[in-house]
Formats: structure tokens, C-alpha cells, sequence
């Protein structure tokens, strides 16, 4: 990729992005002078004197040690989310100096700022609680701060998608940078790497087949460098829907995390949001319907994450774009999965870059996208679109000969779903697709982690587990917990998958027959609160359907007993309670969707 970076950068100086260029290109000459209305001068506070603003402002940027010709520069924002808790964004310190040298060497002065920081593993209760406060966040930082375009640093799970919705409100020019993928690692004739194996081994050590001793060393192999997931997990489907919509490079959102081609990504990043200033494109022109089409189409071929599919729904919104479930249905029925990654197959990014990444299956899929899009650069997509002279074909199948003729996601409708759930039948038993069973209840996360291994629960393999009240209502926030465990004493007698149910999500790392996102949630009151032991359901992959074969009048008696569950009293958790929309409107807070 090095050979594309360099001849990239060489067509940004070639194009004129010097800091001459740009002063000229936006009428602001480079000198000294309350008269400018870029960089420094935008959003200067209110003071009734605007230009004592901008004095006032540049006596305390020069306190930093910048001189006047810096300061009369344009600038350029870096969103900072490193943190000492978040391991998938180690390298952040690095991609910024890198960031900051594109900016300086293509003219401009670049600013780095903190925002909230999510990571997956060390958040309570759990990193989807907070990504709409880390949206609300950055886009707070991106309006109220100066500067004329920005570079957005993110990768674990739910960075990605929260800048996204913060570039699509603020629209202000934008270049989504990620931290890319670790390396998987080789061990005793395997390659393991978070957290798909996390998950295989951890199921083999609740089953009794991995011993305590083993399971303890396993824990120091599974991450052994920076980066996010090295599956196409949910941080991994998010970089590569990013490419698709167009906010990062063709051709970056892959490169792992500790090669030095993501240093050069980041130095491009840098460069690319100067050039930005010169000519605009804002995010509302690069996130269009015709893109947000076009990276469900990427997602249901990548077998990708079922949390993107929400991240992906927030994203629209923010840009007044609806995406309906029925019509994911339609799109999946015509999407091959065309990418043979864990957790469903057996690479991991670090070869779906080496095979030839998005631009090889962009190009796969060329027919089924709609070419007008443009990028961050300004190109179309279908002017973007190359025939790679090289695709490894294990790991980016041929649309002749696909991992599966169907997408990897489907959407269910029924009594149960009145407004839709979801179930990833790329990672699923086809065997367990048709299936009418006897329900087994829990009623939340507590209830769940009490009675799952007991050894008096009322179930067996046939039976489908249920868990409620782990929405995004809930003080749960959502939690990855639709991955119900097995039952201890069913996973030990060697059964491997069951059918699970819930309102909660799962991580794109996970696999199994798993139904997701069922929506009303049982805490705003949704069928699923109603659901006891012992009901019966049916689920039909073929039919999209999903329903509680319960009699109107049990349910009407049922629904007369609920009460919904108390408000918090203040904070996040009060206002989360009191603004999430439900999954099918991707759980954004009602108010920062684009009709508010």
C-alpha cells in the first residue's frame, strides 16, 4: 500500500495543497489580522465586541508558544479518544503526531482535543451506554472549537460510529481515521486473536474440555498488539462500512494497527482534511441515501457485525435517512457473503487486507452499488473503482463462488417483533433456521447469571432461552448479553448452539443461532415483557417471522399486571431513559437526529 500512499500524497501537493495555495484558494491571506474568518477566527464567543474575541483568543494560543504564522493558518481538528482504558486505541498518540505532520507539511495548523473515549472491555455497564454521549460529545468539540475541518480518530466498537454521527450533525469537512485491527498471534499450531477465540475457548473451558491452567494462558495469547478485534467483529465491520460511505480512503480502513502504512494513512489523513478546507465536501454530501444503501450491501457480503446494523441506522438518522427493515431483508436476498472471516469462517483482517480489502470487494460487488457517491476526495465511487490485480480468493470469495448466496443478516417481523428483530444467519446452525420450542425466561442480566448453570433449570438443547429487560432502556444499556451462555450442564454434555433471544445485542465477534434487537423491548413494554417459561414460539428463517404462540386474551391479562420500570434520577442514565429511541431507529437520543 506504501507505493499508493506516497503516489497519493505526491497528487495532493501536485493539486496545490501548500499553505500558500490554500490562503489563496480561500481569499484569506497568510498575515496577521482581525478580518479573518477561517481557522482561529470561526466561532469566536459573544462578547459584543468580535474583534476583542479574536484578540483575546490569539493572546492565549501565543501563551502556547505558537508564533503569528501559525496562528494565521487554517485548522485542522484531531479528535483525540486515547486513553490509560482503552487498549484498542494504544497507538493514538502516534496517529496524531503522524495526523499532525499531513496538516503542517500540506499548510495548515493542527489542534488535537479529547473527547470521550470508549472501549468495549472497560466501561460499566457497557460501552453502548455511552456512545450517543461521546457522539454529543464530539460534536459539542467539532461546532463549538475553531477550526475548518477535521480529522476523527476512532476504533473500538462504538468510536467509530460515534463520530460518524457527530460528523453527520456538525457537517462540518471531515476524514474518519481508524486505529485498524491487531495482529493475530501465532500459538501451538493455531492463530488466535480477540476475541472470536476468546469466545471458542471460553465456551471449550465452561464445557470442561479446557482445563483452569490452560485457560489462564490462553488469556495472555489472544491479544498481543495494538489494535481492535482482528475479526471481523464490530470495530472491523464499522472501519470497512466507513470506507464504503466514503469517509475514509479506499484502502485504509484495514491496515492493521501496527504497520507503519497506517502512519502513512494517518500523515494522508492529515493532509487530505487541509485540502478539504480549500475545496469542501461535507459529510451530508459523502453519507447519502444512495451511500447508506451502498454499505448494507458491504455489510450483509462481509458477514459483518449485527451491532453495525444499528450504528449504521443512527448514522442515517442523523442525516434524515430512514433504513427500513423489510428492505434489509430485500438486499440481503440478493447479497452473497463474499468474505471468509472468523467468527464465520477462519481468516482474520490482517489477511482480508492482504487479500486485497475493500477495493477487491467493492469491486466484486460492483454491480449490485449505486457508483455516484463520492468520498472524502471528492471521486465517485464508481471512478474509485479498480479491478485489483491481485485478490486472495480464500478470504474474498468470487461472486461466482461465495461463502453463501445470501447476506449474513436477516430481519423477523411477528407478534414477538411487531417492529422487527434480527438474527445473523451467516454465524447461525441452519439446522436450528425452523424451529417451534418451549421458552425458558430470564427476567434480566442478574436473573440470567443466577440460574444459567443451576443445577435445577427446567431446560434442555431443544428449548429456546429468552432474556428481557436488557435494552436500551434499561440501567443494562444494552449490553453484548444476547450471546446467552449455554447451560453449563448442556455444554458439558457437548451441545454447541441452542437458539437465544432477546432485546440486548451480541458482539460481532460472537456466533450462534441468536435473535437480537427484538423490538419493542420488553421495558417499554414490547411483547417480549409479556413472555413467561413455558410459552411456546416459533421462529422461520424462511418466512422472516417470529411470533409468541400465547391467546390474545393470556396476553391482555399479562399486560394488565406489567408496570414499566422506574426512571433513574438524574444524569446519563435519566436523559438516556428518557430519549433512546428503539433499535430499528438505531438507539440514537431523539434529539440529535436530524428532525431532533
Amino acid at each position: 500500500m506504501s507505493q499508493k500512499f506516497e503516489a497519493w500524497q505526491a497528487c495532493l501537493f501536485t493539486m496545490g495543497t501548500t499553505g500558500a495555495s490554500i490562503a489563496a484558494m480561500t481569499n484569506t491571506p497568510p498575515k496577521h489580522g482581525l478580518a479573518l474568518k477561517q481557522g482561529l477566527a470561526r466561532n469566536t464567543a459573544n462578547y459584543g465586541d468580535k474583534d476583542f474575541a479574536l484578540y483575546l483568543r490569539k493572546t492565549f494560543a501565543k501563551s502556547m508558544g505558537y508564533s503569528q504564522a501559525m496562528l494565521d493558518k487554517p485548522v485542522v481538528g484531531i479528535v483525540d479518544t486515547g486513553s490509560d482504558y482503552n487498549n484498542c486505541h494504544r497507538t493514538v498518540p502516534e496517529l496524531i503526531e503522524a495526523v499532525k505532520r499531513g496538516v503542517l507539511a500540506a499548510g495548515g495548523l493542527p489542534l488535537a482535543f479529547p473527547t470521550v473515549s470508549l472501549c468495549e472491555p472497560s466501561l460499566f455497564p457497557t460501552s453502548m451506554h455511552f456512545r450517543n454521549l461521546a457522539a454529543l460529545d464530539t460534536e459539542a468539540m467539532l461546532t463549538a472549537q475553531p477550526m475548518d475541518s477535521a480529522v476523527l480518530i476512532g476504533g473500538c466498537d462504538k468510536s467509530v460510529p460515534a463520530q460518524l454521527m457527530a460528523a453527520a450533525s456538525s457537517d462540518i469537512p471531515a476524514v474518519q481515521l481508524v486505529t485498524g485491527p491487531m495482529l493475530a498471534t501465532p500459538f501451538q499450531g493455531e492463530r488466535l486473536s480477540a476475541c472470536t477465540d476468546c469466545r471458542r475457548y471460553w465456551a471449550q473451558y465452561r464445557a470442561g474440555t479446557v482445563s483452569e491452567e490452560r485457560i489462564n494462558l490462553i488469556e495472555g495469547r489472544l491479544a498481543t498488539t495494538a489494535g481492535t478485534c482482528g475479526v471481523m467483529g464490530t470495530a472491523s465491520t464499522m472501519a470497512c462500512l466507513a470506507e464504503a460511505l466514503g469517509m475514509i480512503p479506499l484502502g485504509h480502513g484495514s491496515i492493521p494497527a501496527v504497520h507503519a502504512d497506517r502512519l502513512r494513512a494517518a500523515e494522508e489523513a492529515g493532509a487530505l482534511a487541509v485540502r478539504l478546507i480549500a475545496n469542501p465536501i461535507k459529510p451530508s454530501q459523502i453519507m447519502t441515501a444512495h451511500a447508506i444503501e451502498n454499505a448494507l450491501r458491504v455489510l450483509l457480503a462481509l458477514g459483518g457485525s449485527t451491532n453495525a446494523l444499528i450504528h449504521l441506522t443512527a448514522i442515517a438518522g442523523r442525516v434524515g435517512v430512514k433504513i427500513d427493515l423489510h428492505k434489509l431483508n430485500e438486499l440481503s436476498d440478493s447479497t452473497p457473503v463474499l468474505v471468509d472471516l472468523k467468527p464465520t469462517g477462519e481468516g482474520y483482517m490482517e489477511d482480508f487486507h492482504a487479500a486485497g480489502g475493500m477495493p477487491a470487494l467493492l469491486w466484486e460487488l460492483r454491480d449490485l452499488l449505486h457508483l455516484d457517491p463520492i468520498d472524502v476526495t471528492g471521486v465517485s465511487l464508481g471512478e474509485r473503482l479498480i479491478k485489483p490485480d491481485f485478490v486472495d480468493r480464500r478470504y474474498i470469495r468470487a461472486r461466482s463462488e461465495p461463502v453463501s448466496a445470501v447476506g449474513g443478516i436477516v430481519s423477523l417481523f411477528g407478534s414477538l417483533a411487531p417492529r422487527g428483530a434480527i438474527l445473523k444467519r451467516s454465524a447461525a446452525t441452519e439446522s436450528l433456521f425452523e424451529k417451534e420450542a418451549r421458552a425458558v425466561v430470564f427476567d434480566g442480566l442478574e436473573d440470567l447469571a443466577n440460574r444459567i448453570d443451576s443445577s435445577d433449570l427446567d431446560v434442555t438443547a431443544d428449548d429456546i432461552l429468552v432474556l428481557k429487560n436488557a435494552g436500551s432502556l434499561t440501567p443494562a444499556g444494552m449490553p453484548e448479553a444476547g450471546y446467552l451462555p449455554i447451560p453449563s450442564r448442556l455444554a458439558r454434555a457437548g451441545v454447541k448452539d441452542m437458539v437465544r433471544m432477546s432485546d440486548c445485542r451480541m458482539s460481532g465477534t460472537a456466533f450462534g443461532t441468536i435473535v437480537l434487537h427484538i423490538t419493542p423491548e420488553a421495558a417499554a413494554g414490547g411483547p417480549l415483557a409479556l413472555v413467561e417459561s413455558g410459552d411456546r414460539i416459533r421462529l422461520s428463517v424462511k418466512d422472516r417471522s417470529l411470533d409468541l404462540l400465547v391467546p390474545a386474551a393470556e396476553l391482555d391479562r399479562r399486560r394488565a399486571l406489567w408496570t414499566a420500570p422506574a426512571k433513574p434520577k438524574r444524569g446519563w442514565d435519566r436523559l438516556i431513559h428518557e430519549q433512546v429511541l428503539q433499535a430499528d431507529e438505531g438507539c440514537d437520543l431523539a434529539m440529535l437526529r436530524k428532525e431532533g
